[in-house]
């Protein structure tokens, strides 16, 4: 994609009225991250900057938010693309807008060894259960009864541990991470509520 288009291409989802505010930049980063152009990535973040940046404090606000739509799509696209569109983020990232090494805003390393796995989990569940609404009951059924269930437990695991988490991300927010992993993998159950 020529930079020209992909600016065209991301002032076109800036202008979207019915997007979150300042959530264009990730529905654009996960969007792209999916289809496996972390190339991108670094377009879409120094678009972000000129637009949305002003001070110092908002370009890292969109460092974080970028970083963590990434980090939330590796439960929808697989951990390889957010590797790949994490580290594109990070070369094109100025260190000031870096978090230091053993922080990070999401407190993700406080709940894995702090706090109780049954609070973590039964977060996930009111969010997945937020998610899919009046099916909810029966696509988590359907995954524990998959053949295996592990799926069930992994999707338990990726909604308490990631997905659920709104530190940096709002809940409409991180649902909008969930539709841009999803939408351009054309997966119609999962996005529909179905396996």
């Amino acid at each position: 994609m020529s930079k020209s288009s992909i600016t065209t291409l991301l002032s076109s989802i800036r202008l979207t009225p019915h997007l979150p505010p300042h959530s264009w930049y990730i529905v654009s980063s996960v969007t792209l991250s999916v289809l496996n152009r972390p190339d991108e990535i670094p377009h879409i973040f120094q678009y972000a900057l000129e637009k949305d940046g002003g001070s110092t404090q908002k370009q890292l606000d969109i460092a974080r938010r970028m970083r963590e739509a990434l980090v939330k799509s590796a439960a929808i696209a697989g951990l390889p693309k957010s590797i790949n569109a994490l580290y594109a983020l990070k070369r094109a990232t100025p260190h000031a807008l870096l978090d230091p090494l053993g922080y990070s805003p999401t407190g993700r390393s406080v709940e894995l060894y702090d706090v109780p796995s049954s609070k973590i989990m039964q977060r996930g569940q009111a969010f997945f259960d937020q998610i899919y609404g009046k099916v909810s009951k029966r696509v988590m059924g359907q995954m524990d009864q998959s053949g295996t269930e592990d799926l069930g437990i992994t999707a338990r695991l990726m909604y308490g541990y990631i997905l659920s988490n709104t530190n940096v991300l709002s809940p409409v927010e991180s649902s909008f991470v969930l539709l841009a992993g999803l939408i351009p993998q054309d997966v119609k159950g999962a996005s529909e509520g179905s396996p």
